[in-house]
């Protein structure tokens, strides 16, 4: 019988302040340092409780843009993007050194995942970032995406990323926010969801054509609404379906 390995991640210090609850359930935490949401405290906070429930640790930065949470794009010149996020990234680092932790990945937030997942301009400056950290970090980005292409190319690691919680278009984007169809509630529809991706590499596309995809990360946001309801779901019904999640 196969047996699959995947981790769980979840997006968080974004101001919930669900993530006690949350850490029980994922093995990866992507945590916002200052871009979109964040600050000093909250990232101590989080480290501590990722710490504490042995959950690796990556951050999560953004356009520089709270306003709007980081799901807006912002038209800023290259260097101006590379600055805040080596920025952010150092600051989170700053909380890890004192926390005696490390960090594990970086994964771009909103608008900037989106928007490097198929510009190449974007993509570079994300790469640069990580080329310019003294650490074997990985990317979380989505399969057969621009900035994942591109990184492997640059030796280095991705884990392609697919979320439970959002419907995909046919080109694997994910299905605007602005739309009433964008986020999955539903705890069974969200497991069939993951089960197609993981175990047939494959997932449905809201137009219902079947689209190839790898995935070794799976995401739950932390600002679904149901986050830790499906978190529950999840654990519980991938280890009947030979999946086990580290």
């Amino acid at each position: 019988m196969e047996n699959w390995n995947i981790d769980i991640n979840a997006d968080v210090g974004e101001g919930i302040g669900n993530e006690a609850k949350l850490m029980p359930y994922v093995s990866s935490c992507n945590i916002a340092c200052g871009g979109h949401a964040g600050d000093l405290l909250t990232m101590t906070t989080v480290v501590n409780l990722a710490v504490a429930n042995h959950v690796k640790i990556g951050a999560h930065p953004s356009f520089p843009d709270k306003t709007n949470f980081g799901r807006e794009i912002m038209e800023l010149p290259a260097a101006d993007l590379y600055a805040s996020l080596k920025h952010q990234i150092r600051t989170l680092q700053t909380v890890l050194h004192k926390e005696k932790a490390e960090l594990h990945h970086i994964k771009p937030h909103g608008a900037l995942y989106n928007l490097a997942a198929k510009d190449e301009k974007t993509a570079r400056v994300i790469i640069e970032v990580i080329k310019s950290i003294s650490l074997p970090l990985k990317l979380y980005a989505p399969y057969n995406s621009v900035i994942s292409n591109m990184a492997q190319q640059e030796g280095i690691e991705v884990k392609f990323e697919s979320f439970a919680d959002r419907n995909y278009n046919a080109d694997l984007s994910l299905v605007s926010r602005k739309k009433s169809d964008a986020i999955l509630y539903k705890k069974d529809t969200i497991l069939r969801h993951v089960l197609s991706m993981v175990k047939q590499q494959k997932v449905i596309a809201v137009n219902g054509e079947e689209v190839p995809i790898k995935t070794s990360t799976i995401c739950v946001h932390g600002d679904t609404k149901n986050a830790l309801n499906i978190l529950k779901y999840l654990k519980f019904n991938l280890s009947k379906n030979n999946i086990t999640i580290q």
